[in-house]
């Protein structure tokens, strides 16, 4: 397996990716999502290869004061083979090497499985109310 930083010519695999994985919401364009990360630390976007295949990404964020996972999927028919771990890993060097004291994501709340892989990474919950607020419709 090969971890590198995501090109734009993986944009359809990416897109296909999240779509197969159930992280694709109509609220959310994942077209605007890339663009977005492309414009703010793409090197924090890291997909994963196997023989020349895109199974899995990862996009990481640090704003100075903690570091943040999104889109974090691995193709269905390679779950559980340890990509996500190594893909979390990698991600977690990177933000390290920024200086990151501390990782945060957001996990919706019918997603057990995602909840019960973060906890064996060491994972736990905020005592913290996710808030958010719509700047720019995607729809």
């Amino acid at each position: 397996m090969t971890l590198r930083a995501f090109r734009p010519a993986d944009t359809e695999a990416v897109v296909a990716l999240w779509s197969d994985c159930g992280l694709t919401r109509p609220w959310n364009d994942p077209y605007k999502d890339i663009a977005r990360k492309l414009s703010v630390d793409a090197d924090l976007f890291i997909v994963a290869e196997m023989q020349g295949t895109l199974v899995a990404s990862v996009m990481a964020g640090y704003e100075g004061h903690r570091g943040w996972i999104n889109y974090l999927a691995v193709t269905p028919s390679r779950q559980r083979l340890g990509i996500g771990r190594r893909l979390m890993d990698h991600a977690e060097q990177l933000l390290i090497a920024r200086g990151c004291p501390k990782i945060s994501l957001l996990i919706r709340r019918d997603n057990t499985a995602a909840l019960a892989f973060y906890q064996q990474l060491g994972f736990g919950e905020d005592a913290a109310i996710p808030l958010g607020k719509r700047l720019e419709a995607d729809d």
